[in-house]
């Protein structure tokens, strides 16, 4: 399982623009449908990383305990489904629901939103202020998955970083400035769309 970060955004950035259809119900969704709310979560993952699928029940748990807060999250997924095709829309739906996942999840089939928020990992984290500036990119906590008999997690996964950037943002506050890249597995590109570099 290799590990690849965050590109760490700008903070400041605008929240890119995006229509795209829901998983579950092909109903397009676009930034305009969570306008109204004092922060907004996006949340780039996929149904098969092990990465996500460690810190799956913290961002439900997150979901839930914000779910009468004024925070918006949505999920993008935008891996190469002809490559990985249990990341394709009726799968992630049935990920999503088996990991109580409550929010929307939308797919990225042309993998242009992925490339306009410089998303490179599954999770990638990026938390908008009310007026859809950047506040917080990064890890959702110290915590990492195992990977292999041989080289062990590192704790439960309890969200710790992301909460602390989510109830700043609530409270019209900036977020923590220490922000470490959040790491996962890498977008799985389709062929000409990796970043520069790749």
């Amino acid at each position: 399982m290799s590990a690849t970060q965050s590109t760490m955004l700008a903070l400041g950035t605008r929240a890119p623009a995006f229509t795209l259809p829901d998983v579950e119900t092909a109903t397009l969704r676009s930034l305009e449908d969570f306008a109204g709310s004092r922060a907004l979560l996006v949340v780039f993952l996929c149904a098969h990383c092990p990465y996500v699928l460690h810190v799956a029940p913290a961002l439900a748990q997150i979901a839930r305990d914000y779910a009468n807060a004024s925070l918006a999250i949505v999920g993008i997924t935008s891996n190469d489904t002809e490559q990985y095709p249990q990341d394709a829309p009726a799968p992630t739906a049935r990920f999503a629901a088996k990991q109580g996942l409550s929010f929307p999840i939308l797919f990225d089939e042309t993998q242009g939103v992925a490339q306009a928020y410089s998303a490179a990992c599954t999770p990638d984290f990026f938390l908008f202020n009310e007026r859809r500036a950047l506040a917080y990119r990064g890890q959702i906590d110290e915590s990492r998955p195992m990977r292999g008999p041989d080289r062990p997690g590192k704790g439960v996964c309890d969200g710790a970083d992301l909460r602390a950037a989510i109830d700043a943002v609530l409270a019209g506050r900036p977020a923590p400035e220490l922000q470490k890249a959040s790491i996962g597995c890498s977008i799985k590109w389709k062929a000409g769309n990796e970043p520069s570099g790749m």
